[in-house]
């Protein structure tokens, strides 16, 4: 990606435009949400416009995320990120193809992430987060992002694909470079080790099919067809990049706020039946991804035209931290009342397929977690850092607590 400024287009009035890199700007510690809201906050306006990253449109408030997302008919998934250069890649399927073409490739998730599928899972991730908070309690410490965040959802979703667990650490190293690396060469090299590494696991799979989630997609048809490989491994990268990373790396802003909030770290110990509706409040308030869609026809939003072929980013933490959705938005209420109704997991007809099990893994997070260390800290003297592209993570977190 580049981030090379264009001159203002004459739709886009001067009061609209700010400063505004999404890939580098000030980051206070670990408050990566509220560090891009306060940037976008000290303009005005419901929408604005930025000359960085070839010129976008930000959408900035609840209203206008809300639109951008549910709206298929003027604003296109085609292309998802704010990125002035075309690719020939395939298109993370079904995320990249707008409506009517991602229905069946969509309704292939969606039967492996059934609500009786995602009741079994929680399940395994159970009995995976136990073994894994047993493995260490005893030491006092751990790295939470290598000893824990990286394992549990990750190995439940490599049970879902049926990749070996040996395969994990080169895994998650080749995709955090395709999702945050320094360079667009790198981000791309590691992208094609994915697709490379998922496109092998699809031949294995059409010689010798499994009940795993690749077996499914080799076997299925299409509007009467096996699926292409091109669309087919656009679902591959998609898969690995999306099981890979985001719950790993929300797990991370959860582990962080709690370690430094003690308070409400024993409103949950003390009050365990809150831990549901905590989900969904650390979740409103430590959103990961910034979306992006493109317009496909002119069209008014926020009260400026946007023109078709022009860009939109859409960073969902601008939802859950709208004051006028949400009272004191920065302020974590474990008893706030309906939380979930926010954009973290997106919207429309792209809505995350996979919340449902991302909520099941960080509540059983929070359930067996606190059980076993319901004191614990950052390390003195330690530094963690945010790195962050189109989801943020952190990429360290050492936690102590007393034995």
């Amino acid at each position: 990606m580049t981030t090379e400024t264009i001159t203002r287009p004459a739709n886009v009035p001067a009061d609209r435009v700010i400063d505004f890199d999404i890939y580098k700007f000030p980051i206070k510690g670990l408050e990566y949400q509220r560090s891009m809201r306060e940037v976008l906050m000290s303009k005005s306006a419901d929408v604005l416009w930025t000359p960085r990253n070839g010129g976008h449109w930000i959408a900035k408030t609840n209203e206008t995320v809300a639109k951008v997302l549910a709206d298929a008919d003027h604003f296109s998934s085609r292309r998802i990120l704010v990125d002035p250069v075309e690719r020939a890649t395939p298109p993370l399927v079904p995320l990249q193809l707008d409506p009517p073409h991602h229905a069946p490739y969509r309704a292939l998730l969606q039967a492996a992430l059934s609500p009786k599928a995602v009741g079994q899972l929680g399940e395994r991730a159970r009995e995976l987060s136990i073994q894994l908070i047993e493995g260490f309690k005893a030491d006092g410490h751990c790295e939470f992002i290598g000893q824990f965040a990286q394992h549990l959802p990750i190995a439940i979703f490599m049970e879902i694909v049926g990749l070996p667990a040996s395969d994990r650490p080169l895994l998650t190293s080749i995709a955090e470079v395709a999702m945050r690396g320094e360079t667009e060469d790198e981000r791309n090299e590691a992208s094609g080790k994915l697709m490379a590494y998922g496109m092998g696991k699809v031949a294995e799979r059409r010689a010798n099919p499994g009940n795993d989630l690749i077996s499914l997609f080799v076997q299925t048809e299409v509007e009467g067809k096996p699926i292409d490989d091109f669309p087919l491994t656009g679902m591959i990268l998609l898969l690995l990049l999306a099981g890979l990373d985001t719950v790993a790396s929300t797990l991370g802003f959860f582990a962080q706020f709690l370690a430094t909030n003690p308070e409400h770290r024993r409103q949950l110990v003390e009050n365990p039946e809150l831990i549901a509706n905590a989900t969904e409040e650390l979740l409103r308030r430590f959103p990961i991804a910034n979306l992006a869609r493109e317009v496909k026809a002119d069209v008014e939003l926020g009260g400026v035209q946007l023109k078709a072929g022009e860009m939109v980013l859409v960073p969902t933490l601008m939802d859950g931290m709208d004051e006028d959705k949400f009272a004191d938005p920065l302020t974590v209420d474990f008893n706030r009342e309906k939380p979930g109704a926010n954009s973290t997991f997106g919207g429309g007809v792209h809505r995350c397929v996979g919340s449902m099990l991302a909520r099941t893994e960080l509540r059983v997070f929070l359930e067996e977690w606190l059980k076993r260390i319901p004191d614990f800290s950052i390390k003195p003297g330690t530094n963690p850092k945010v790195s962050a592209r189109s989801v943020a993570t952190i990429t360290s977190l050492e936690l102590v607590w007393p034995v």
